[in-house]
């Protein structure tokens, strides 16, 4: 995948620079086409669990290594399965992250213990500038640890903004733009000898169908060996403004309600389906993208935006249940799990 985010903002100073801060075991917010990852150097256990407390993140929830394009992913691998090349061959650099047996050399930090390590090429101009510019100091072999840029469960951030608005000035920012993919990178389970899909993303259960000629197993909550991965807890990826998602005959009558009782709340649907809602001037109405990667890359930034819109209540309508709408459907589900778990 090719992307051409605005990298006008970091010069290759400032990327030396923020190299030099992660060599030293500093943390770094950097841009990658998916969303703004906080940077650590994967080698050094200390440096990673400055990202678990910055974020306030459980320390056996996994996070994933970035590597360079030109990494060699075998240094970070025990085992490499001729469909994780075959993956990377058609889709690195890009959103993809492939889990694979970890090498006894890899610290347990990155990995929440486990036996197995999540790796990823980010297509981002400015994260690839990073990535080789860290690498080179550490002899070739360089990787940077980075989950989201955020307070763990929260929304992602997808602008240098973003990531300002969560840590102020306590985190150093490389700015690189909006990101173009908007939501978090597919991760790809290949530790047990067949390919499970554990997260959905940009690169779809048909794209990996495609190059391996077999589907993977799809998320249903039955594959209770699966490795713990970045992003699938059930309540995640939540705004602070409470939030439903139902479909959008179910929120007609919560839209009513609400009207009665003076309650302001925002109304995220598609157009084709708003109906009469869409001019009702005592709804925050967004139109929805009919198109799923248009919605992703939006999806992030809209939430924060109705963070600060001063409503009550955030409204979304269901999504088809496709398999082109299975990304976003995934984080707008954990979104609002994260509320039903609050009720129950």
């Amino acid at each position: 995948m090719t992307v051409q985010p605005d990298s006008t903002h970091a010069t290759d100073a400032a990327i030396e620079h923020a190299a030099a801060l992660l060599d030293a075991g500093e943390l770094v917010a950097f841009p990658t086409e998916t969303v703004y990852g906080l940077g650590a150097d994967a080698s050094n256990p200390d440096a990673v669990a400055r990202i678990y407390a910055a974020k306030g993140r459980p320390a056996n929830h996994p996070v994933i290594v970035h590597l360079p394009p030109g990494g060699d992913p075998q240094y970070w691998a025990a085992e490499w399965p001729e469909a994780a090349q075959k993956l990377v061959d058609a889709f690195w650099p890009g959103p993809l992250t492939l889990i694979v047996k970890r090498h006894p050399r890899i610290p347990d930090a990155v990995s929440g213990g486990q036996d197995s390590v999540g790796l990823r090429c980010p297509s981002h101009p400015v994260a690839q500038k990073l990535l080789a510019a860290f690498s080179r100091l550490r002899g070739g072999h360089g990787g940077v640890a980075a989950p989201s840029a955020n307070r763990f469960g929260h929304v992602s951030p997808t602008t240098a903004q973003h990531v300002r608005d969560e840590f102020g000035s306590a985190v150093h920012v490389l700015d690189g733009g909006a990101s173009d993919v908007g939501i978090e990178s597919t991760i790809l389970d290949l530790s047990r000898g067949f390919p499970a899909l554990l997260r959905p993303g940009h690169v779809t259960p048909h794209d990996i169908a495609r190059v391996l000629g077999e589907a993977p197993r799809l998320p249903d909550g039955s594959d209770a060996t699966a490795p713990r991965a970045s992003g699938t807890l059930k309540a995640h990826y939540a705004p602070r403004t409470p939030l439903a998602l139902l479909p959008f005959e179910a929120l007609e009558p919560m839209l009513t309600a609400a009207r009665a009782n003076g309650e302001s709340v925002a109304l995220v649907a598609r157009t084709s389906r708003s109906g009469t809602w869409a001019s009702a001037p005592d709804v925050h109405f967004i139109a929805a993208p009919e198109d799923p990667q248009l919605y992703a890359r939006e999806l992030y930034g809209l939430l924060r935006a109705l963070d600060r819109a001063n409503v009550a209540r955030i409204l979304i309508e269901k999504l088809p249940e496709t398999i082109e709408w299975i990304a976003v459907n995934d984080r707008l589900g954990r979104a609002a799990a994260a509320f039903e778990a609050q009720q129950d």
